[in-house]
């Protein structure tokens, strides 16, 4: 593809960028994929995650929040001693903790969907950037779901971590406007 994002110049970055980075995500399923993904992400490179994902489905029961959510000490140990994922303490036990959060908003709002595209209307936010510097690392709404999730009690929720999570799954167009993605997503709701 030519002119896509500068970001994703790395040949393991172009499928991801190409076929879902930026595209609606209305799924339940892959919307909590999405925030545990971006949480581990937190001080690493998406592209680290990205190499780890096959490995993350299959460590975490493809993402099954009601499986997550009954691990015990001796899931945590085996995932610490997994190599296929980030072996870090906090965040395992944030992916615990946040699939208890999940399943508390789904029970809410009948949909963790629901709930959480309402930070942005319902709509994505479509931005018309030009650079990697136009980019911002978080906003009024990511800041407003940040603070939301954190009482809830979700863990590496952080703004620009919301931020983040917004752009991979569509809830913001941040691909640049040279970008053949850009008009694609633009028209995705």
């Amino acid at each position: 593809m030519k002119n896509r994002c500068s970001w994703a110049e790395a040949e393991v970055n172009h499928e991801y960028h190409d076929t879902k980075w930026g595209v609606p995500v209305h799924d339940d399923r892959l919307l909590f994929e999405m925030l545990i993904l971006e949480g581990a992400q937190a001080g690493l490179s998406w592209t680290t995650i990205l190499r780890k994902r096959a490995s993350y489905r299959k460590a975490f029961d493809n993402f099954d929040a009601r499986k997550i959510a009954r691990y015990g000490e001796a899931k945590v140990a085996t995932l610490l001693a997994d190599p296929g994922i980030v072996r870090n303490r906090l965040k395992v036990r944030a992916a615990i903790g946040n699939a208890k959060a999940f399943l508390a908003v789904q029970e809410e709002f009948g949909t963790f969907n629901r709930y959480i595209w309402n930070f942005v209307g319902g709509q994505p936010v479509q931005h018309n950037l030009t650079s990697m510097s136009a980019i911002p690392a978080r906003t009024e709404d990511s800041d407003a779901m940040s603070k939301a999730l954190l009482a809830r009690g979700f863990k590496f929720v952080g703004s620009t971590i919301c931020y983040a999570y917004m752009q991979a799954v569509g809830m913001v167009n941040d691909h640049f406007v040279t970008c053949p993605r850009h008009r694609v997503c633009a028209r995705l709701k």
